[in-house]
C-alpha cells in the first residue's frame, strides 16, 4: 500500500548517507537522510529501526504513513494527508514515536512536535502548528485505532523562547508557553472531537488562558482551537502529554527535551549550543557585543535557575492532559559549597613538558589574590578518548578548587598514581620524574603554588613505560599487551 503515495516532499532536499548506530557499541548501518540532519538524526534513526540492514527515512517514514493513508481514504478522508504528514517529517516540524516506526502494538503511541519549526524570523506560525496538532490525532488514530491513549506533546522550548527573545525564567516566557500547551490541546480535541463524532468520551479541557500573550496571534488561535474543540468529544483520556524519547527529540534536531531548560551553554560537540548563538544574536546584537559585556561582569552565558523548571511545569500542566512528574526545587547550597567564580581577565601560567616522551601543556587560572582557581591539560599525540577523560578530569578539579576544595587534598589524592605514560619529565625543572601525567600534573602544581619541592621521588617502573612512547597513545592500567618478539623496550633515555 506504502507504494501508492510518491514522497514528493523530499524532493529537493539534499540527501546523505551517514553510518547510524544504535548505540557506540553496535554495527554501522547506512541511513539515508537529509545532509543538514546530521549524524545524530542517523543514529537516532538506527535506534528506531534494529532490525533494519539499511535505512532510507523517506521510505521509511512512507511506511507508516502509508497505512494511515489508507484508513484514513476509507474513512473518507483525502489523500493529500500522506503530503502533508510527508511534509511535516521533511521540515522537521513533528515526528511520531518509535511504536509507530516500528509498526508495534500496544503502550501509548506518541507524537512530538517541534515549536521552532513554526517560528520563521521572530513570527510564529500558529494555523500551521493547529494542523500538524490535528495531523498528529489523525496519524496515532490511523496507526494504532485500538489504543485508548495518546501522547502528543512538543520539544526544545528553551530554544523557541530564546528565538522570541525571552528568558527562560520570566513571565513572558510561562505565558508563551501556557498558550502554545493550550493551542496544542485544543487543536488535538477538535481533530479527536471530528474523527469520533457521536460517540461516548470525555469533556474537552477548559483552564483559564492567560490574559496575555506576548506572542501576536498565538492567544487568539488558542481561543479559537477551544471554540472548536467545544463542539464534540474526545475519545481518549490523553491526547496531549510528554513523553520524551531522546531518538525522536534527535530526529527533530531538539537540543532540550520538552520543556525543560536548557543545562549547558556548550553542546555535545565541545562548540556553543544552538541556543546560545540564538541569544548571542537576538539579546547582545552579536558576538563581539556579548564577550564585551561578558568582560563587564555580565554573565551572558548563565543557565536558568533550577527553580524555574518547576515554575514552567506550573504554567504548562492544565493545559496539558499528562505531565510528567514536577521537577522538585534544589536545596540551597551549605556556605562551603558556594561556587567563587574566577574574574573574566586572570593570571596564570602555561607549562609545556614531556612525560615518558608524550607532550603535555599545563594551564592555570588564578583568583586575585594569587590561589588557583582552574586548571587545563593539553595533549598533544594521545587517542581521542584519553583527551577527553583529561580535559573532564581538569573540569571536574576545577569545579572543586571553585567551591572551595583544598588543592593539598587533591595533591594527597593524585601523586603516585601510576599508569603509562610515565618516566623522565623534560621541560619542567620543578619535576623530574612522573608516575603518570596526572602524578606530573600534581606534583607541578604542589611545586608552584604550595611550595612542595621535597615531596617523595617518583620511582617509575619498568612495566610502567610504554614501548616507543613517542609512536603509540597510552594505555590505561591492566590494558598494558605482552612484548612482541621483536619489540625492545627502553632501560634509560638521555636527556640533553
Amino acid at each position: 500500500m506504502a507504494q501508492l503515495f510518491t514522497p514528493k516532499s523530499w524532493h529537493g532536499i539534499r540527501q546523505a548517507v551517514f553510518t547510524g548506530r544504535a548505540d557506540p557499541d553496535a554495527d554501522g548501518i547506512p541511513v539515508k537522510l537529509p545532509a543538514a540532519w546530521g549524524q545524530g538524526a542517523a543514529d537516532a534513526m538506527a535506534w528506531m529501526l534494529p532490525e533494519a540492514r539499511a535505512i532510507d527515512i523517506a521510505q521509511a517514514s512512507q511506511d507508516w504513513i502509508g497505512v494511515v493513508t489508507a484508513r484514513a481514504v476509507a474513512a473518507g478522508l483525502p489523500k493529500t494527508i500522506a503530503t502533508e504528514m510527508q511534509a511535516l517529517l521533511a521540515a522537521r516540524q513533528g515526528a511520531p514515536g518509535p511504536e509507530i516506526w516500528r509498526g508495534e502494538d500496544g503502550g501509548t503511541p506518541s507524537f512530538t512536535l517541534n515549536p521552532n519549526a513554526f517560528l520563521d524570523d521572530g513570527v510564529f506560525d500558529a494555523p500551521g502548528f493547529a494542523a500538524a496538532a490535528r495531523l498528529a490525532v489523525m496519524a496515532l488514530n490511523f496507526c494504532a485505532p485500538a489504543a485508548t491513549g495518546f501522547a502528543i506533546g512538543f520539544t526544545d522550548l528553551h530554544l523557541f523562547l530564546v528565538r522570541l527573545g525571552f528568558d527562560y525564567d520570566s513571565d513572558a516566557a510561562r505565558e508563551t508557553a501556557a498558550c502554545l500547551a493550550a493551542l496544542l490541546t485544543a487543536s488535538a480535541e477538535a481533530a479527536a472531537a471530528a474523527l469520533w463524532a457521536g460517540r461516548e468520551g470525555f469533556a474537552a479541557s477548559s483552564a483559564a488562558l492567560p490574559s496575555h500573550c506576548p506572542v501576536p496571534g498565538l492567544r487568539e488561535a488558542a481561543v479559537a482551537a477551544r471554540a472548536a474543540a467545544g463542539m464534540g468529544q474526545r475519545r481518549t483520556r490523553i491526547l496531549t502529554g510528554f513523553a520524551p524519547v531522546q531518538a525522536v527529540e534527535a530526529l527533530l534536531g531538539a537540543e532540550t527535551v520538552g520543556y525543560a531548560p536548557a543545562v549547558s551553554a556548550l553542546g555535545a560537540d565541545g562548540k556553543l549550543a544552538q541556543w546560545v548563538r540564538e541569544a548571542l544574536a537576538v539579546r547582545h546584537g552579536g558576538a563581539e557585543a556579548a564577550l564585551a559585556a561578558q568582560l563587564a561582569g555580565e554573565d551572558v552565558f548563565a543557565p536558568a535557575p533550577p527553580r524555574s523548571h518547576a515554575a514552567m511545569h506550573d504554567a504548562i500542566a492544565p493545559f496539558m492532559h499528562a505531565m510528567p512528574a514536577r521537577p522538585p526545587l534544589a536545596a540551597p547550597a551549605p556556605p562551603s559549597a558556594v561556587r567563587t567564580m574566577l574574574p573574566a581577565r586572570r593570571a596564570g601560567y602555561t607549562q609545556k613538558a614531556s612525560v615518558g616522551g608524550h607532550k603535555v601543556f599545563l594551564s592555570t587560572g588564578e583568583y586575585a589574590n594569587g590561589r588557583l582557581g582552574e586548571i587545563f591539560v593539553a595533549l598533544h599525540k594521545e587517542g581521542s578518548a584519553f583527551r577527553g577523560l583529561m580535559d573532564a578530569f581538569a573540569i571536574a578539579v576545577s569545579m572543586g578548587l571553585q567551591h572551595g576544595v583544598n588543592l593539598e587534598d587533591y595533591v594527597e589524592a593524585f601523586t603516585f598514581t601510576r599508569f603509562g605514560p610515565a618516566g623522565a619529565v623534560e621541560g619542567d625543572p620543578a619535576v623530574s620524574q612522573a608516575t603518570s601525567l596526572i602524578d606530573y600534573v600534581f606534583r607541578n602544581l604542589a611545586a608552584n603554588y604550595l611550595g612542595h619541592v621535597s615531596l617523595a621521588p617518583a620511582v617509575v617502573e619498568a612495566a610502567d613505560t610504554v614501548g616507543e612512547a613517542a609512536d603509540r597513545a597510552p594505555l590505561l592500567p591492566l590494558d598494558l599487551p605482552e612484548p612482541t618478539p621483536r619489540e625492545k623496550r627502553r632501560a634509560f633515555r638521555l636527556v640533553s
